[in-house]
């Protein structure tokens, strides 16, 4: 019965602790960024290259506010890119992995 019990309470912590780790940033980026800006950060004709930028050089809360929040309308900053930059949804782990990932193209 304490067999049990332990394999039960260790089973409700992996399964709630799931949050609480970070994603590969590398593979977030692959997923979710780079059909737009690239590989490695180079921009495409879809999107803004991101490395070397003054953008990717500033505030870590300004890159993680496009990309929670998109930017479209006159949020839009580069109207030579066909498509806005839409809203992404990650954990707080993830956005600050994601972010320090980019920070280093």
């Amino acid at each position: 019965m304490k067999r049990f019990i332990w394999l039960a309470v260790f089973a409700l912590v992996v399964g709630f602790s799931g949050g609480a780790f970070a994603g590969d940033p590398a593979s977030i980026y692959a997923a979710k960024c780079a059909m737009c800006h690239g590989k490695g950060g180079e921009g495409s004709t879809m999107a803004p290259p991101l490395k070397g930028t003054d953008f990717m050089k500033g505030d870590a809360q300004a890159i993680k506010d496009v990309i929670l929040n998109g930017r479209s309308g006159s949020a839009k900053k580069f109207s030579k890119y066909p498509i806005a930059m839409p809203k992404f949804k990650f954990s707080d782990a993830d956005l600050d992995a994601l972010v320090k990932y980019m920070k280093g193209f």
